[in-house]
């Protein structure tokens, strides 16, 4: 994959135009939205809806319960690029409580999403579900066993990898630097290893960075992914291409930052911190094991058609990658200093 012959790289330029018209198609759907209720020692119940937004706009999703709770005005209101946010504060209900209740979401039937529930009681007890297109109503049974639903974290940490254009295409960056199979294995486990760790220490609050600073520096390191591309290509091995492993542990500090700003938008369980972290990291890592596995399948297919693609094809995708870093790095530096 490191060859500076058209045979051997030129697969990647059309490769990458494939990766940029495909990858932003349907990205806001895959977020889900959230309904947590949680119960105060003095049995005060507080609700909290998060909803996917587009743009300017939510998608259209209504929650219910059928104590009526939800069709009171909320106590507050919040929105920021990703999420409407809605809360209600000190509910109180009966004798039987949220027992037998029913929450129902309208709308969830035209979208392509779900709905994360998380009931957390004073007494201790939980419940988690995923409510989704097909089922949009839950009846609330604490007499049942309800874990968290790892089918929708895993769901939520590959829908972030394969529709992260950012951090594909560093991921696809380094592919095209590194050139044994060992040398791979290598590079993705010391991008695994480092993104887990910042993943993990950045949800759980240990480690605080600014969001909009971690995006920028995201856009540089691919930025620095394409110089050392371009060197290659010129017949010079830079940094990243002699120790490709240690590039992509110091870049995948960043990127595991970013990853937790995107967990945050949705919101970790209170009742299920550690498991939902984990289940999201895991999606993550098969997200990324896909990408890569369908990469080397493409590239295997390309080289095998004749003739073989003339040898300028190889600047296509290092000046092309750079290219797109570099916009995303002006536009979120220009973010950032305002």
């Amino acid at each position: 994959m490191t060859g500076r012959s058209g045979s051997k790289s030129g697969w990647a330029a059309i490769v990458l135009p494939a990766i940029l018209s495909v990858l932003p198609v349907g990205a806001h759907e895959v977020r889900p939205a959230l309904l947590e209720i949680s119960e105060s020692p003095d049995h005060g119940f507080a609700v909290q809806w998060k909803q996917p937004r587009r743009g300017e706009a939510a998608i259209r999703l209504v929650p219910h319960l059928s104590n009526g709770w939800l069709e009171t005005a909320p106590t507050e209101t919040d929105a920021n690029p990703a999420y409407a946010i809605k809360v209600w504060n000190d509910l109180r209900t009966g004798a039987s409580g949220l027992e037998g209740q029913t929450v129902t979401i309208e709308g969830l039937e035209q979208t392509m999403t779900d709905v994360l529930i998380g009931i957390t009681l004073a007494d201790g007890r939980k419940l988690n579900e995923v409510l989704r297109p097909k089922s949009p109503s839950l009846r609330i049974d604490f007499r049942e066993r309800h874990g968290l639903p790892v089918s929708a974290y895993l769901t939520l940490g590959i829908g972030h990898i394969l529709t992260g254009i950012d951090h594909l295409l560093f991921v696809f960056g380094l592919l095209l630097l590194v050139g044994s199979r060992w040398r791979l294995l290598q590079t993705v486990t010391a991008f695994t290893v480092a993104h887990s760790l910042t993943l993990a220490g950045t949800a759980l609050g240990l480690i605080h960075v600014k969001s909009a600073v971690v995006e920028t520096l995201v856009a540089l390191s691919i930025v620095f992914l394409a110089l050392e591309l371009i060197h290659l290509r010129r017949g010079r091995a830079g940094l990243a291409v002699r120790f490709p492993w240690l590039i992509a542990f110091s870049f995948g500090l960043l990127h595991g930052m970013a990853f937790a700003g995107a967990l945050a938008e949705v919101g970790l369980p209170s009742n299920d911190i550690p498991l939902s972290l984990l289940l999201f990291n895991v999606g993550v890592e098969a997200g990324q094991l896909i990408f890569v596995a369908g990469i080397l399948a493409i590239a295997w297919a390309i080289r095998r058609i004749p003739p073989a693609l003339p040898g300028w094809t190889g600047w296509i995708a290092p000046y092309g990658i750079g290219s797109f870093a570099a916009f995303w790095f002006i536009q979120r530096f220009s973010i950032l200093i305002h």
